[in-house]
């Protein structure tokens, strides 16, 4: 149940960017397209990094 309500909100997050942001949100994708591989996969890896750290704080502090 808990993932389905964190998938809930990644769609609800990435649905308001799209609706409120679309140029911007253009811009993003084409930057990320233009970098290269090993950069755009230490990035996904930092930011997974960081999504699991945070769970673990929450975690932690019983939330």
């Amino acid at each position: 149940m808990t993932f389905l309500a964190a998938l809930a909100l990644v769609l609800v997050i990435e649905g308001l960017v799209l609706a409120l942001l679309p140029n911007r949100f253009e811009e993003v994708l084409r930057a990320l397209a233009e970098m290269p591989r090993d950069r755009r996969r230490a990035l996904g890896l930092t930011s997974a990094a960081a999504g699991i750290g945070l769970l673990f704080l929450l975690r932690l502090w019983g939330w």
